[in-house]
């Protein structure tokens, strides 16, 4: 599966598992390289999303920074591909206690 055709059924996935008032935020790569392509925020908490269509898929200039940049600063991102899904989830879940 390519990654335009995961993105938007993770997305549908994330709306149905998370409480109403949680956002899901397309970012826009070309505003700032290697952003990670989701912001999920719920409540007073966000979390990133690099989303990758396959565990081996390459990753492009600076996503592994941010990824490690968010989390070395007490936030949550991670790169979340079918792979490790579930796992990021759960995660997430508990990273929103919900």
């Amino acid at each position: 599966m390519l990654e335009r055709d995961y993105q938007p059924k993770l997305k549908k996935k994330l709306k149905a598992i998370f409480p109403p008032g949680t956002k899901i935020l397309k970012n826009d790569a070309r505003y700032l390289q290697g952003i990670s392509d989701l912001l999920v925020s719920y409540g007073a908490k966000c979390a990133w999303l690099e989303v990758k269509d396959s565990q081996d898929a390459s990753h492009r200039p600076n996503q592994d920074f941010y990824v490690e940049q968010i989390n070395s600063q007490g936030g949550f991102a991670r790169f979340i591909y079918p792979e490790n899904e579930e796992e990021v989830i759960s995660e997430l879940r508990g990273w929103f206690g919900v």
